[in-house]
């Protein structure tokens, strides 16, 4: 549940180097110099601070979310039932918008322009267009219908030990329009982020989350919880109008003109495989459906703690975000780099957003246990939510923050298997094998450790998960020319000193955010006593990460004293 800069070309003095006019062109994007690296350095810099901004700006709305579904409605039987009912748009979320569609059209759309770039007959975007999505409407409208029809078993499913399910079922009911907004949602977001347009598809969470805000209390008083569920649906549909515009212009403007016959090799015509289509979809059905384990064995707890368990993830997952707005931004580059053949530039891409994404979701992990109180505190304790509520949430999240880093490496290498758009069952495999160790842990936990042992069981699986999908990309398997491998020894011995300095922050603040009685204080000086340790001490042991997002902010900095964003 579950989402930036650096350098398009391979590796040399900087971490970058000269590709031939045509690749460089085709990975920096419109409105950059074709022949330049360096305007493909600037032009990843400025989708960065965009789809940073936008993002932030998604996820601050949606802490408004969860704090005005927490004053309004607190952490009882009726919350528990609106998120029960909720788990459907969240698993569609991951299937239609991030891990789902993205990773099957993402990689067609790069491919279809590629061909354009190469003089293909006709408009290979539009005719990619034409073929898949009046079928892809008709499939997300079946869907959303079924689940509607069918809403009582949905319930039954996901949540056996609720006391009464009535509300859980009018809540599903409600929340079962989003899927054909969701399906339509992603559907754009691919295609304006595989032709380098990030804006748009970056303010879809702004969008929603608006959507559900004003819904909860514009109705909430008639309404009670379902005005969230009344929420979900009209912010489905405003994630799909904010990204019309754009994708119109898109795919109605003329058609760029084509290279000449010389500009390098011809890119064949692959058609959407159904074995691509099944093995995204049941991988990020397998991820997302550690949602469903949690919330089925928390179903049998007492009252209040799936909310609980809710509220910590929304909190402990805003760093997973941030941090995966690298590869948002960098995985049509890979993409269009395998297409192009250039496998040597898509695996130093991919090798440096591992280890930038980790050190960006270490620094956010440190600060989410080390001030976990402090945070759900100020966040949440008014209203119906109370001091206990806060300490329950607090504990829990303090536990499942340790699997954020596994939580990031999973989120960025999976897109390394299905960049080339070629199927690939080993992901499915792997995220099952971790889904079946994150149920049994938590089966065998939630007893004596109530939530704390299902976070601690999400933790576990998802970090195994990570590892396999990190072994699986090795350097010494066997791989196609349209593949991405890593060199795994490097990149875990990248990863092991932000890790250390994550270790030494996560002590220091939690010491320092413990002394001080008022939250604010204490959490700004628990975040201030993290950032101070973690960023010079990772510095100091040579964490690669921190020069990468340097040379980003100076290419940001120096485009915006120069020039204005296009």
């Amino acid at each position: 549940m579950t989402v930036v800069p650096s350098q398009t070309p391979g590796p040399g003095a900087d971490g970058a180097a000269t590709v031939p006019a045509t690749r460089a062109a085709a990975s920096a994007g419109a409105g950059t110099d074709p022949g330049s690296a360096s305007a493909s350095r600037k032009f990843l810099a400025r989708a960065t601070l965009v789809t940073a901004s936008l993002s932030i700006a998604g996820s601050l709305l949606g802490l408004v979310r969860d704090q005005s579904l927490a004053r309004l409605f607190g952490a009882g039987s009726d919350t528990d039932a609106f998120l029960v009912a909720w788990t459907v748009p969240e698993l569609a979320a991951t299937l239609l918008i991030e891990d789902g569609l993205a990773l099957v059209l993402i990689p067609a759309f790069s491919l279809a322009l590629a061909r354009r770039a190469r003089g293909a007959p006709g408009d290979p975007v539009r005719a990619l267009v034409a073929a898949t999505l009046p079928r892809l409407c008709l499939a997300f409208a079946a869907v959303a219908a079924l689940v509607a029809g069918t809403a009582p078993y949905v319930v039954q499913v996901l949540a056996p030990g609720l006391p009464d399910p009535r509300l859980a079922v009018d809540c599903t009911r409600l929340t079962a329009i989003s899927l054909l907004a969701f399906g339509l949602a992603g559907y754009c977001s691919a295609a304006l982020r595989a032709h380098r347009r990030f804006f748009a598809p970056a303010a879809i969470y702004v969008a929603y989350n608006t959507g559900i805000v004003a819904a909860m209390f514009l109705l909430g008083g008639r309404w009670g919880v379902r005005s969230a569920a009344v929420g979900v649906a009209v912010g489905g549909c405003l994630m799909v109008a904010v990204q019309l515009p754009s994708l119109w212009r898109q795919l109605t403007s003329p058609t760029p003109a084509a290279d000449g016959p010389g500009a390098g090799p011809g890119v064949e015509e692959r058609p959407m495989r159904l074995a691509l289509i099944a093995a995204v979809l049941l991988f990020a059905l397998c991820r997302q459906s550690q949602v469903l384990v949690e919330r089925f064995l928390a179903s049998s707890l007492p009252s209040g703690a799936i909310s609980h368990l809710n509220y910590a993830q929304k909190v402990a997952q805003i760093p997973m975000t941030l941090s995966l707005m690298v590869c948002t931004v960098t995985f049509p580059v890979v993409a269009r780099a395998l297409a192009d053949g250039d496998t040597e530039r898509a695996r130093s891409r991919v090798e440096r957003d591992l280890v930038l994404a980790s050190c960006v979701v270490l620094l956010g992990m440190s600060a989410v246990i080390a001030c976990a109180p402090q945070m759900i505190e100020l966040l949440f304790q008014r209203g119906a939510f109370t001091a206990d509520d806060t300490v329950a949430t607090a504990d829990v999240m303090r536990v499942y923050a340790l699997g954020l880093l596994g939580q990031t490496l999973v989120g960025a290498l999976v897109r390394s298997y299905f960049s080339a758009g070629r199927p690939s069952w080993y992901p499915v495999g792997v995220m099952a094998a971790g889904i079946a160790v994150t149920s049994l842990i938590g089966a065998v936990t939630v007893r004596p450790w109530g939530v704390a042992g299902i976070a601690a069981a999400n933790a576990f699986g998802i970090t195994a998960t990570a590892a396999l999908l990190l072994a699986g990309l090795r350097t010494s398997r066997s791989a196609g020319p349209h593949s991405v491998t890593v060199r795994v020894r490097q990149v875990l011995a990248e990863l092991s000193r932000p890790v250390l300095a994550t270790i030494a922050a996560t002590v220091a603040g939690a010491f320092v955010a413990s002394r001080l009685q008022s939250p604010v204080a204490g959490l700004a000086a628990g975040c201030l006593t993290v950032t101070a340790v973690f960023v010079p001490l990772a510095w100091a042991l040579g964490a690669q990460g921190f020069p990468s997002a340097l040379r980003s902010v100076r290419t940001v900095k120096r485009r915006l004293t120069h020039g204005r964003f296009r």
